[in-house]
């Protein structure tokens, strides 16, 4: 066995889990992704799926991507640097930068993009990047791959940040990157303490949409906008994989950054542009979540409905405020069998566990779509409830 086998070998984790009948990923789907799946030939209730605006199986986003495909064909076969720009792809740009309130947008292929190369490419090695220490991995890796100052604060904490900001070079570059809704524990970065910051230590913000756009502000615009202060916030990135029900990444900011970026940003640069189908789908899911508001107003409805359901029955759901429900269950293994218990009552939803998180802030992750409804969310409950009394976890 040569060296570099002989040492990954010695991962043996996913091995053990199989071995316990417990391992909990890959689990193959066999049907559209709906709120309720295909597994194994069975009907399964979806509470594992981030397209909060319900979207991923419309058939108006369907036939948009059917359209394209026929005119465009499957793929660019480049990067948008060179061949990979379509028409679809300015249209789609000019309707997001309208959509965030912003002078220009650029698209990626994946959202996971977008943080890996604006990130790692907007400051200098004078310059500082600021990060809540949960942000998401992509801002993680694009910090990592700057030359700049990393200077990571503790979630949330506004005295944290501050702390770190007097530590900066008052004349240099100062960009705080946050996710607009931290996507395993569904709770809301502080926004406006954060723009306060920003004023005080002339410093700019980038903010993560991911989580937070089909669910916060007029028409889903995400959390900027709930708060009134998207004119204040730089940088907004989305992605497409989550409510817009397609794949791909975007940021929203002036057009001086646009021009730096699409001449800078590797990730862009260098990867081919998201394919037609794609581009065709965002469009009209953009269009159905500003012309839809009962959809929203729906999501709230039964997120709200979930959240008391939990809180009655005693689980511990930290501090979200989101359709990303966390239900804290701070054991690995643990968490692994409960996933496959609550998978064998029709249930889905994600475990995390470590090195995501620390082994004893491990958790299943149940989030909402608009198009559950309440007798879903109710049969949930029951479940979660029942597999939950059987390992003691509440009463």
């Amino acid at each position: 066995m040569k060296p570099l086998q002989a040492k990954l070998s010695r991962y043996q984790e996913p091995q053990k889990a199989k071995a316990a009948g417990i391992y909990p990923y890959f689990r193959a789907i066999s049907s559209e992704q709906d709120t309720e799946v295909i597994i194994k030939g069975k009907k399964v209730l979806m509470f594992g799926s981030n397209c909060y605006s319900g979207l991923v199986n419309d058939p108006r986003l369907k036939e948009a991507a059917i359209e394209a495909t026929k005119k465009y064909g499957t793929g660019c076969a480049g990067s948008p640097f060179l061949n990979g720009t379509l028409d679809i792809h300015k249209d789609l740009e000019r309707k997001l930068a309208a959509y965030e309130g912003k002078e220009d947008a650029m698209i990626y292929s994946t959202g996971f993009e977008v943080n890996l190369g604006v990130v790692s490419a907007l400051t200098g090695r004078e310059d500082y990047i600021l990060w809540d220490e949960q942000d998401h991995a992509s801002i993680i890796e694009g910090r990592r791959l700057s030359f700049s100052n990393s200077l990571k604060y503790k979630h949330n904490d506004m005295a944290s940040l501050e702390q770190q900001l007097k530590r900066c070079d008052p004349d240099k570059v100062k960009l705080i990157v946050t996710d607009g809704v931290f996507s395993m524990e569904g709770d809301v970065c502080k926004l406006p303490d954060i723009v306060d910051l920003a004023h005080k230590y002339n410093a700019s913000i980038m903010v993560d949409e991911a989580h937070g756009i089909g669910v916060f502000g007029e028409g889903g615009r995400g959390v900027c906008h709930h708060f009134g202060l998207a004119d204040e916030v730089d940088l907004i990135m989305g992605t497409f994989s989550k409510s817009f029900a397609s794949l791909g990444g975007f940021l929203a900011t002036d057009s001086i950054i646009t021009n730096f970026l699409r001449h800078h940003s590797r990730s862009y640069i260098f990867t081919a542009s998201i394919t037609p189908a794609s581009t065709a789908a965002v469009s009209v899911a953009l269009d159905i979540m500003q012309n839809e508001p009962e959809r929203q107003a729906h999501l709230w409805e039964i997120t709200n409905y979930a959240l008391d359901g939990f809180r009655s029955m005693g689980c511990e759901i930290g501090a979200t405020e989101t359709p990303i429900i966390p239900l804290f269950i701070r054991d690995n293994n643990k968490t692994f069998a409960i996933t496959r218990d609550l998978l064998n009552e029709g249930i889905f939803v994600n475990p995390v566990v470590s090195p995501a998180v620390a082994p004893t802030d491990t958790l299943i992750r149940f989030s909402l779509m608009a198009t559950h409804t309440r007798e879903q969310v109710t049969t949930a409950l029951e479940k979660i409830g029942k597999v939950f009394r059987a390992y003691g976890l509440i009463p």
